[in-house]
């Protein structure tokens, strides 16, 4: 005794999973809304996805110096040229990053041996250089990324031992001489709620404020771990602000222990939620920038080995539960869309006695299409009632039944299915429900 129910539910492309794209959402809003992007990417898909949702965009790694002058005297500035010829385009800002930085520094740099004038004059001569090239098609630069420890005290660097604390103030004058307009940022991590390093940084901005030395803002950059988001976020973002000072999230996102499952998306979507709210309360927060928007494109994975899913799309540029806990935090409106055509889900009876019976559901896609989670429900039209289920985590509230893919069940590969059972009771007849994935 068998029937089977299939889902008869087209899903809307990927562009059309809201309403409003973020950046309308967010520009309404008086904020922005942007992300890191890979040149080479900005085609396809990829780069429809960038230019309709996002109205700032930061180049990912385009305009770090090695990026941009791998041997000295040599340069190249394809990448970042077609970043910032894309955000002309589409009518977007961009945020350059970064052009102080202890890390991703060429070789011939960091192996060589400065004098302090030497190491200053490099310095200088590098901004003045990069600054200058996108002088007024730049709105923002990251001048100063991660000049602290977690403890405060100044990280050891070939800027901070060569040229002393100063350094910031020095590059920070010479990115004002080189471009009046942009606004300019000292960026670090782990300083998004109130601790040892955000007071070391709010210490330091305020000294600059006071010294008159050129500083327009700090960016928070907020690479956060799933159920770590700090409770002292919006008091962080408000204290910098009281300074008179912009503030930024300028490198969002929230990783997690993968496989990702319903679960840890949903808190994910809440936490992604708060941070824009945060935000969004603060007149002077200018907005946020997710650290890429898909997690095709995302750092995680190869940094944090067994970490992932940190962006609010997944690697098939569908959109995550996450954003739309973004499109909420901006005041948006959203259906979230069902499954993707070709899944469905088939519904059987495998034995049945008097009293009970073992029940059956098999989800399944047809080639080009894929699940990365699933939940099948129905509503039983006889009293049936469950009372065991494998391969599925399932609830029953009175006839209506929600079945949740397991943790290691949720993905439902192109052409591929899987299967989870139950026990149920049953009472002068058993008919087959009609199941929907959602």
């Amino acid at each position: 005794m068998s029937a089977v129910a299939a889902l008869l539910v087209a899903a809307p492309a990927a562009q059309a999973a809201a309403d409003t794209p973020l950046r309308d959402l967010a520009a309404a809003r008086g904020k922005a809304i942007g992300t890191a992007v890979t040149g080479s990417k900005l085609t396809g898909t990829y780069g429809d996805i960038a230019g309709r949702e996002f109205n700032w965009l930061t180049p990912g790694n385009a305009m770090k110096w090695a990026s941009v002058e791998p041997s000295r005297g040599t340069f190249d500035w394809t990448e970042a040229d077609r970043i910032v010829d894309f955000a002309e385009a589409h009518d977007q800002d961009v945020r350059g990053h970064t052009l102080v930085w202890h890390s991703q520094n060429p070789d011939w740099l960091a192996n060589g041996t400065w004098t302090p004038a030497q190491l200053r004059q490099l310095m200088t001569d590098h901004i003045a250089l990069e600054v200058g090239r996108y002088k007024g098609r730049l709105a923002a630069w990251d001048v100063v990324n991660e000049p602290f420890n977690e403890d405060g005290t100044f990280r050891q660097t070939l800027w901070y031992n060569g040229l002393g604390a100063d350094y910031i103030a020095q590059a920070l004058t010479a990115a004002r001489a080189a471009d009046p307009a942009a606004k300019l940022y000292i960026n670090d991590y782990n300083v998004e709620g109130v601790n040892a390093k955000s007071t070391a940084l709010y210490n330091l901005v305020k000294d600059l404020k006071a010294r008159g030395v050129p500083i327009d803002g700090v960016g928070l950059q907020a690479h956060l771990i799933l159920g770590q988001v700090p409770a002292t976020f919006q008091q962080n973002i408000q204290r910098f602000a009281d300074l008179g000072l912009d503030v930024a999230v300028t490198e969002l996102d929230i990783r997690m222990q993968t496989p990702a499952t319903d679960a840890k998306l949903a808190q994910q979507r809440t936490e992604y939620e708060a941070v824009f709210k945060a935000c969004v309360a603060v007149s002077r927060c200018t907005g946020v920038t997710v650290w890429g928007f898909t997690d095709s494109d995302s750092w995680i994975p190869d940094t944090f080995p067994g970490e992932g899913a940190a962006t609010p799309y997944d690697a098939n540029y569908q959109p995550k539960p996450a954003y739309y806990g973004i499109v909420t935090a901006l005041g948006g409106t959203v259906t979230e869309p069902p499954p993707p055509t070709g899944c469905s889900a088939a519904y059987s009876v495998q034995s049945q006695w008097n009293t009970g019976f073992t029940g059956q559901v098999t989800i399944s896609c047809a080639a080009g299409s894929s699940l990365s989670s699933w939940r099948a429900t129905w509503t039983f039209g006889a009293g049936q009632r469950i009372s065991q289920a494998w391969n599925a985590t399932c609830t029953q509230t009175q006839a209506a039944v929600s079945c949740a893919n397991a943790s290691w069940n949720g993905s439902v590969p192109s052409g591929g299915s899987v299967t989870f059972g139950f026990n149920a009771s049953w009472s002068g007849s058993n008919p087959a429900p009609t199941v929907t994935l959602g």
